[in-house]
């Protein structure tokens, strides 16, 4: 009864009754004397106890709804609203149960679709993938061939220039489908411990012969045991997606370094090159999908590290990928020049 006494509602409502039972008895006292004034406030006392605890059995059976539709919220199927006898409370209740079978069946009905997708965007990648396979292998058996004969320098070229064309084609239609996927929300994502050292490494190994290429030297430092709690493989591919944006926009000679580090608070990731740095107009759009940006330079640099040759979607399946797993990534230029990259996964608990 004391827990229902705090409640506002229910003490103005006492107050009243208590401040009408007064008026009641003093009136009685006036016209018919103490015998009068004494039977008048007993009524009014039993009359503020029956409110009371019919209040008092009200707000447990609202409790009781509010605890089923919390139920209801955190993904329980099997309630239901029926107990409740007549009156306004069943009516709400039935509301209630119509609202929860509806919303079911809402939700089977999207489930559904986003297995049929899942499944459709598996097919499509099949489909995809096997004919640019098959088209890269040609190319590479022509270029070969025409390489041995020696006689045509500038077909062997335009087939490598194709060779190049197909690799980009197909990695665009892979990130394509992954970030639909991302959307639909078919992607599991593993919840392990995910070394830093070993993050890196797996990160920059599919990397290492473009940066050399390239003529970047790809560093890395990690903080000996650190770590966080996520995806190792997404992971990886986010910081790759990251990594080689760096490589392809640092200048022969440069360096891209990638420092992993953990701290009270979060294991945190840092991808700073030596390129020309990312344009002031560019920087609140460097994640956003399909976005190029105009190449302007950026400050005492030659050109900005948004590349207009591109097509926007690596950085954006790396953005994707992070905050998929509760993590978050952001672009910057560092004081002395180049591009900075920071991806951060807060811990649950400090």
């Amino acid at each position: 009864m004391g827990n229902l006494l705090r409640n506002p509602e229910v003490k103005h409502a006492a107050a009243a009754f208590l401040a009408v039972g007064a008026v009641g008895s003093a009136a009685a006292w006036s016209l018919a004397g103490p015998r009068a004034a004494a039977v008048t406030g007993a009524v009014a006392l039993v009359l503020l106890g029956v409110m009371l605890l019919a209040t008092r059995r009200r707000y447990r059976r609202i409790a009781r709804l509010a605890a089923q539709v919390d139920a209801m919220l955190h993904g329980e199927r099997d309630v239901s609203f029926e107990r409740m006898r007549e009156g306004e409370l069943a009516i709400l209740a039935s509301e209630l149960d119509k609202m929860r079978t509806r919303l079911t069946l809402a939700n089977e009905a999207l489930e559904r679709e986003k297995n049929a997708l899942a499944d459709a965007l598996a097919d499509i990648s099949h489909q995809l993938k096997t004919p640019l396979t098959s088209l890269s292998l040609m190319t590479s058996l022509s270029r070969g061939a025409l390489a041995a004969d020696g006689a045509h320098p500038g077909e062997v070229e335009r087939l490598r220039t194709m060779e190049r064309l197909e690799g980009r084609v197909e990695w665009l239609v892979s990130s394509l489908l992954k970030l639909a996927r991302i959307d639909a929300g078919v992607v599991s994502f593993a919840r392990g411990r995910v070394d830093g050292g070993e993050l890196v490494a797996r990160a920059a190994e599919p990397l290492e012969l473009a940066a050399e290429l390239a003529g970047v030297e790809l560093r890395s430092e990690a903080q000996p045991g650190c770590g966080f709690t996520g995806d190792l493989a997404w992971t990886a591919e986010a910081l790759e997606n990251v990594l080689k944006n760096c490589i392809e926009h640092t200048p022969v000679g440069g360096s891209v370094t990638v420092r992993v580090t953990e701290d009270a608070l979060a294991f945190r990731v840092r991808v700073q090159d030596t390129g020309p740095g990312i344009a002031a107009e560019d920087l609140p759009h460097v994640f956003e999908r399909f976005y190029r940006g105009d190449a302007g330079p950026a400050a005492g640099a030659t050109g900005s590290e948004v590349d207009p040759t591109g097509v926007g979607i690596g950085l954006a399946l790396a953005k994707s990928l992070v905050t998929a797993q509760g993590g978050s990534i952001r672009a910057g230029n560092a004081p002395g020049g180049g591009a900075v990259f920071d991806l951060v996964f807060f811990k649950a608990t400090v």
